[in-house]
Formats: C-alpha cells, sequence, structure tokens
C-alpha cells in the first residue's frame, strides 16, 4: 500500500502553458522509486498522466495553471489515483502582479518540468514488476 500524503515527484514531458485548456491531460513520468519497508512498490520511470485543473484559457474566469495527476499507467492501462493539486510558480514581473499572485500574458512550463504531487488518497494492493507496476486504488464512498 503507498499511504495518502504520499509524495509522487514526476517530470513533465510535452511543455504546458498557461493558456491551454481546463481538461487538457498531459504525460510525466515518475522520477524516483517509492517504496515502504525497503520494497519498491513503484519505479522510477513508470508512465503517469494529469489533468489541468484550472487556467487562463477561458478569459472571463482567468484563474492561475493549476495541475493535479490523474492516472498512472499500469501494464497498458491507466490507473486512476488522486492527488493534491499543484500551483506552478512563474516569474512574478510587476508590483501589482507580486500582490495580486498572477503573472500577465502567457507563461509555459518546458518539457521536463519537475512536480511534487501529494497523494489525496491510499493506492492499495501495489506489486512492483521490472518496468511498471500493479496497483489498485481505494475509493471512498
Amino acid at each position: 500500500m503507498i499511504p495518502a500524503g504520499t509524495i509522487l515527484s514526476v517530470s513533465t514531458e510535452p511543455s504546458i502553458s498557461s493558456q491551454d485548456p481546463v481538461g487538457r491531460t498531459f504525460a510525466a513520468k515518475i522520477n524516483e522509486d517509492i517504496a515502504l519497508k525497503r520494497t519498491v512498490l513503484l519505479r522510477a520511470g513508470t508512465k503517469a498522466f494529469g489533468k489541468i485543473q484550472t487556467s487562463r484559457d477561458n478569459p472571463r474566469k482567468s484563474e492561475p495553471l493549476t495541475l493535479e495527476l490523474r492516472w498512472i499507467s499500469v501494464d497498458g492501462r491507466n490507473v486512476a489515483v488522486k492527488t493534491d493539486a499543484v500551483q506552478p510558480a512563474f516569474p512574478v514581473t510587476t508590483g501589482q502582479q507580486a500582490r495580486y499572485r498572477h503573472t500577465a500574458g502567457t507563461s509555459v512550463l518546458n518539457p521536463g518540468t519537475k512536480f511534487r504531487f501529494r497523494l489525496a488518497q491510499a493506492v492499495t494492493s501495489v506489486v512492483a514488476k521490472k518496468k511498471s507496476a500493479k496497483i489498485v486504488v481505494r475509493q471512498r464512498l
């Protein structure tokens, strides 16, 4: 079991823009093995997928870019995971932007940008294999 609160360090594969539409998915890779009691439960290099939760795509509802990790690819299928959302830090260029904690224009995250997502929900029944892991997510009802 990977407990809630575990940090998943990932690197993005595509570039991500603050103007990308909400709901757009992006690919990532797990950066570090996830181990519990010296047993590797999830291998570095495992494919993961996230979604853009908020962005500046809609000018009437412009919000800061927020990302969440949603799936981990296990044996060719996507297994749902629940993580806390992450808001990338972009450089602030004016006093007004600093006061309101936002940036102007379009900001872009390059491929390979690293993020740390915290699991909001425990992942159970994890068995590591050479290049992938088998995962079952315990859903709260």
